[in-house]
């Protein structure tokens, strides 16, 4: 909530000075989760993030080898997956500006974690929609080859939609589930990118 707050008054700020237009991509189903409601302090005293790290990972960093970055939705899948706790060697940080990319806070958040050995994209969409196709390169451009940069999410498809809540919600869980897991699937082998 406040990082829609902040949003919309940074706008409302660069509207003389730089009037272009805001694309906000948001579902509705977060509007009340708990996950996503802000203090009034933040709503006060914060500012617009366009990179949020993952606060209980930063606590632990040296033992964190693989980050998940995403943005959206999936965000709130992943952190509310048993397997979050299974596996302390993950952090999930969110990219909640995608253009103009946010070079220098995504550096720093992989720079804050010495022990990285993997970072992943993960993204509910089929990899033919969604942010893959955009943030490849440009993730590829500040991980500088340090680290493997894999893909997951769901592979290229003519449709956005499984067309049956049930067949998503089971998708969706394997998506989680291939997240979490080291070892490469079908999903995602072919975008490994090193």
């Amino acid at each position: 909530a406040a990082q829609y707050f902040h949003l919309l008054r940074r706008q409302a700020a660069l509207l003389k000075a730089d009037p272009l237009p805001l694309i906000v991509m948001t579902p509705k189903s977060l509007l009340r989760h708990p996950l996503v409601s802000s203090s009034l302090r933040e709503l006060a005293q914060g500012a617009w993030q366009a990179v949020i790290d993952d606060p209980e990972a930063a606590a632990r960093a040296d033992e964190v080898q693989r980050l998940f970055l995403c943005s959206g939705k999936i965000y709130v899948d992943l952190v509310t997956s048993e397997l979050r706790e299974q596996h302390p060697e993950v952090a999930i940080a969110r990219i909640e500006q995608l253009y103009p990319f946010p070079d220098d806070d995504v550096a720093r958040v992989l720079e804050g974690y010495p022990a990285l050995e993997e970072v992943v994209w993960v993204q509910e969409e089929p990899a033919n929609m969604g942010a893959w196709a955009f943030m490849s390169f440009r993730l590829g451009r500040v991980i500088q080859g340090r680290w493997p940069l894999r893909y997951v999410g769901r592979s290229a498809s003519s449709s956005p939609a499984e067309g049956s809540s049930a067949w998503h919600a089971r998708n969706q869980a394997t998506l989680v589930a291939q997240a979490y897991d080291r070892g490469p699937d079908q999903i995602a082998e072919d975008f490994i990118i090193s």
